[in-house]
C-alpha cells in the first residue's frame, strides 16, 4: 500500500506549526537519550531506543529544514513508525511515552492520506487486526486474574509467583499483541472508508488503544514492578497496592471489552471531519459529472 503525502487543493497549509513541532521533537529526542545513558536494564531496548532517537531527531531536521510540504513524506513514515516504536522505547525509559502523543500531534498536522485498499488487502489486515485485538484482550484477562491470586494468596510462593509471572507476560505477550492489535487498527482505518478520525466510534477507539500503553507504561508497570519485589520476603502482604494493580488490570480488560463493542455496533454520527470529508466528496464527484464547457463553433 502506497502513500499519498501530495498536499490536499483548497487546503491552508500550516508551516510554521510543522517546523516548531520538529524542533519540539528534537528536544524532546535530546532529553530522552540523555535519560536513557544512565541504565542496564533491558540493554537491547535500551540500545534500540539510543539508535532511533538521534536517527529520528536526524530525519526531523532534515524535514524541518527542508520545509514542511517537501519534507512532508519524510514527517509522516517517520512519525507512524514513532508514533509505535516508543511504546517499545518506553521499556527502559518511560519517558517515552510522552513522545507518542507529540508523534500524534505531528502527524495530525501534516495530514497524511492513503489510498483504499482492494477488499482482498482489506481482508487479510482484518484477519491480523481481529487476531491481535483478541490476543491483547486474552492477555489482559490473564494479568488480571493473576493480579487477584497473588493480592488474595495465602501461600507466598504462589503469591510472589503469580506477580513474576504477571511480569514475564507484561513483557511477552502484553506488549507485543498490543503494538499489533494498534499498527494493524491504523492501518485499517487509514487504508478504507473509516478513516481515523472521520466517525467518533473509531476515534474513541483509537483512543481507548492508545491510552491503554500510556497507563500501563507509567501506573501498572511501576504497580507491578514493586510487587514484585516487595513479595520476596514471605511477610509481606500486598495490600493496598496489590488492590490498586488489580483495578488498574481490571479497566484496562473493561476498556478492552468496549473497544470490542464499538467494533461490533459501530454508533454514533460522523465527526465533523467525516462531514467535511462527504461534502468534498460529493462536490469532486458533481465536478467530474458536470459535463465540459463548450468550446463554440467556428464560422
Amino acid at each position: 500500500m502506497s502513500l499519498d503525502v501530495r498536499p490536499e487543493r483548497g487546503r491552508v497549509s500550516r508551516p510554521a506549526a510543522v517546523t516548531v513541532l520538529h524542533w519540539v521533537f528534537v528536544g524532546f529526542a535530546v532529553l530522552t537519550v540523555g535519560s536513557l545513558l544512565g541504565g542496564s536494564d533491558a540493554v537491547v531496548l535500551r540500545v534500540a531506543a539510543l539508535v532511533g532517537y538521534p536517527v529520528a531527531a536526524l530525519l526531523s531536521v532534515v524535514a524541518a529544514l527542508r520545509g514542511p510540504e517537501r519534507g512532508r513524506r519524510i514527517t509522516i513514515v517517520l512519525h507512524l513508525v514513532l508514533a509505535l516504536a516508543q511504546f517499545v522505547f518506553s521499556i527502559p525509559a518511560p519517558v517515552a511515552l510522552l513522545g507518542i502523543p507529540l508523534s500524534l500531534t505531528i502527524l495530525g498536522v501534516s495530514r497524511p492520506r492513503f489510498p483504499r485498499m482492494s477488499p482482498r488487502t482489506r481482508k487479510v489486515w482484518l484477519i491480523l487486526h481481529v487476531g491481535f485485538s483478541v490476543g491483547w484482550l486474552g492477555v489482559a484477562l490473564t494479568m488480571t486474574v493473576l493480579a487477584i491470586v497473588g493480592s488474595a494468596a495465602e501461600s507466598h510462593a504462589l503469591r510472589h509467583g503469580a506477580y513474576e509471572v504477571l511480569h514475564v507476560v507484561d513483557l511477552a505477550a502484553a506488549i507485543p499483541s498490543m503494538f499489533l492489535a494498534i499498527i494493524t487498527g491504523l492501518v485499517l482505518s487509514l487504508g478504507t472508508k473509516w478513516g481515523l478520525v472521520r466517525h467518533w466510534w473509531v476515534l474513541v477507539k483509537f483512543a481507548i488503544s492508545v491510552s491503554i500503553p500510556l497507563v500501563a507504561g507509567t501506573v501498572e508497570s511501576a504497580l507491578a514492578d514493586e510487587l514484585a519485589l516487595r513479595t520476596v520476603d514471605p511477610d509481606a502482604a500486598p495490600g493496598a497496592t496489590g488492590v490498586a494493580l488489580t483495578a488498574c488490570l481490571a479497566a484496562f480488560t473493561v476498556a478492552l471489552w468496549g473497544a470490542t463493542i464499538l467494533s461490533v455496533l459501530k454508533p454514533w454520527p460522523r465527526t465533523r471531519w467525516g462531514r467535511s470529508a462527504d461534502a468534498r466528496e460529493r462536490a469532486a464527484r458533481r465536478d467530474a459529472a458536470r459535463p465540459p464547457a463548450s468550446a463554440g463553433y467556428r464560422s
